[in-house]
């Protein structure tokens, strides 16, 4: 009796004592950094020296070897379709057309006196077709000198400007070699090299925008015209041509130009490696709502970089993104934000 007595007590003193203490703080959601795209994450942009050229170049040599006589043009001079740039030494030329005249106007009396040959039944019919064979060929063997003599004289294919001379009077050239290079009037664009780690990221029609220091810094708006699909084997870079648009035909050549290439376009921009992530082959950010809940949120990669990726869909500019922990987060769960205030404990 007297054990129970002091049983009883001891109970009640323990469970007072234990409703007198608070209960455990809830748990807070979990912290993350944020960025908000088209903000935090601008578009990556990489910019390229480059050079205003002609979009259409001839290097011009002549159709036949032979001594330069003279060379009628320099460096920057404006020509017309058909004009004479440079001449070679035309005396063998002049021999040769000599010769073969001579020789055509030999096979023609022997065709002549055959045909009255063949008229009196003096020779065969096979004969006479030898002898007509043989003018037939000397006459085309004399219309080739005559060719050939004629292109002594190198003129222009068309309206342009000379922006380059490759030889001199004196010098003896091969058939074909350059002489001269011809940049046609017209349009104008920019020559410009793209590096390896940056060339994952254009195509043929990706937009761009040319800075042209000799027109004040001025900006116009290009577009990729032609990328190369090999590296030239000395620089390792890959030649492009940025067509510029909205630009004077008579815009001066050589100009020095500064090509920025936006990855993807106005639509695209750049987020962290960390914001990434990848399920499966398809890569995706976490979307942060008004009331702070994550939603994954499927995304189209167009270029990964060392320390960023740019997003070219599937993100639209203003939404808040989780930046960095990705991995830790569940559909629907709620966040705190680095940059909010934290939740307050709360006691009974």
């Amino acid at each position: 009796m007297r054990l129970h007595r002091l049983i009883v007590p001891t109970i009640a003193t323990a469970m007072l004592a234990a409703c007198s203490q608070e209960s455990p703080p809830p748990a807070l959601p979990p912290l993350v950094k944020t960025l908000v795209a088209g903000e935090s994450s601008p578009v990556a942009t990489h910019s390229y020296s480059g050079e205003v050229r002609a979009r259409y170049e001839t290097l011009l040599g002549f159709r036949v070897g032979g001594k330069i006589a003279a060379r009628l043009v320099d460096l920057g001079a404006v020509v017309k379709a058909g004009q004479a740039l440079a001449r070679l030494d035309g005396n063998d030329a002049a021999l040769q057309v000599v010769q073969a005249e001579a020789q055509r106007q030999l096979a023609e009396a022997e065709a002549k006196r055959y045909r009255d040959l063949k008229e009196r039944n003096f020779i065969s019919q096979s004969a006479l077709d030898s002898k007509e064979t043989t003018y037939k060929a000397a006459a085309a063997q004399a219309s080739l000198a005559r060719n050939q003599s004629a292109y002594t004289t190198l003129t222009a294919d068309g309206a342009g400007v000379i922006s380059a001379v490759l030889a001199e009077a004196g010098q003896v050239v091969a058939a074909g070699q350059g002489v001269v290079r011809l940049a046609h009037h017209g349009e104008r664009e920019v020559a410009v090299n793209i590096p390896e780690d940056a060339i994952a990221g254009l195509k043929v029609g990706s937009p761009a925008e040319v800075a042209l220091w000799a027109e004040g810094g001025k900006t116009f708006k290009g577009r990729v015209r032609e990328l190369s699909p090999a590296a030239d084997p000395a620089t390792r870079t890959y030649p492009a041509r940025v067509s510029l648009l909205g630009v004077s035909d008579q815009l001066p050549l050589g100009l020095s130009a500064t090509v920025r290439f936006g990855d993807g376009g106005g639509a695209s921009m750049s987020v962290p490696l960390g914001a990434i992530f990848q399920q499966g082959n398809q890569p995706a950010v976490w979307i942060v709502d008004k009331d702070n809940g994550v939603a994954l949120r499927p995304v189209t990669i167009s270029r990964y970089g060392d320390s960023e990726a740019t997003v070219s869909g599937g993100l639209v500019p203003g939404e808040r993104f989780v930046a960095a922990g990705v991995h830790k987060l569940h559909a629907g769960e709620k966040v705190r934000l680095m940059d909010a205030p934290s939740v307050p404990k709360t006691t009974p």
